[in-house]
């Protein structure tokens, strides 16, 4: 048997597993996050940081303990917002016929976004910091968005000439312009006119 090689004097030691958290500390984080969404739901984005404890039942040192700013609580609505549309395409593109699958997640985007204002704050505070998790939830996105398209083109409902990134550059310009006077209406504008855009054409 051979000796085990010792470690370098710069050789960085491997980052320890994250521990699971204890049945309490998961409802206090849990019980931060539903209060969070909820709050942010009716537009309180601007309270003291230290309410979201209190208005959550738990104590501050919990909120600080789970979540050290506010940005970091907002990214973790913010994930579990994205979980749920990922989750709401899978399930779209399982129930419905392809063309139908990626109209009905579509336009849900922006029925979701309309009735819920701190999602949308959520999003464009986060576009502001360049947060790692919009990244990763982006990402997310743009693949329940890639498959729902390649569905789509496969079941030869949609044109092949389109990529998702297209899909995905104006649903970030929907979650941008929120809050401008008319933006239920030109939302809805914006899809019906990417569903008529790539709709095969007649030959």
């Amino acid at each position: 048997m051979t000796d085990a090689k010792p470690l370098r004097a710069d050789a960085q030691p491997l980052p320890a597993a994250a521990k699971p958290l204890r049945a309490d500390a998961r409802r206090n984080r849990d019980a931060l996050i539903a209060k969070a969404r909820e709050l942010f739901a009716d537009g309180c984005f601007d309270l003291r940081f230290d309410d979201f404890a209190k208005l959550a039942g738990v104590g501050t040192g919990t909120l600080y303990r789970h979540f050290p700013t506010r940005e970091a609580l907002a990214e973790a609505v913010y994930r579990e917002e994205l979980d749920a549309m990922c989750d709401r395409a899978r399930e779209a593109q399982a129930t419905l016929p392809a063309d139908e699958a990626l109209a009905s997640f579509l336009r849900g985007f922006v029925d979701h976004l309309h009735a819920h204002e701190g999602l949308a704050r959520t999003l464009s505070t986060l576009m502001a910091t360049r947060s790692g998790v919009l990244a990763e939830g982006a990402e997310a996105l743009g693949r329940a968005v890639t498959d729902l398209l390649a569905a789509a083109v496969r079941a030869g409902k949609i044109r092949d000439d389109v990529g998702a990134g297209a899909i995905m550059m104006a649903l970030q310009g929907i979650c941008a312009a929120y809050g401008h006077p008319a933006y239920r209406a030109d939302a809805d504008g914006v899809v019906t006119v990417m569903l008529a855009g790539l709709r095969c054409r007649a030959r």
